[in-house]
């Protein structure tokens, strides 16, 4: 049986919501589970995203933007 689009039930990726210096917002970019957790929390998600938003940058010919804050999708407001 086929699953749905868009379920993540094996938690396999956490979801991110990322905010751009022009205050820009891309929404759930997928970052690999495996990656984050540790000491290092979710800083290693920034790594991921950052080095995603220069691959896409340079297929497309224009400057990666400049990441002003990165939040998980679901968690709680500090």
């Amino acid at each position: 049986m086929a699953k749905k689009p868009g379920t993540n039930p094996k938690g396999e990726f956490a979801f991110f919501n990322v905010v751009y210096a022009d205050d820009s917002q891309r929404s759930n970019r997928r970052v690999p589970a495996e990656l984050l957790g540790g000491l290092d929390g979710d800083e290693p998600a920034r790594a991921f995203i950052m080095e995603q938003d220069r691959e896409i940058a340079e297929k497309s010919g224009r400057p990666a933007l400049e990441i002003k804050r990165i939040e998980r999708v679901g968690a709680k407001k500090k």
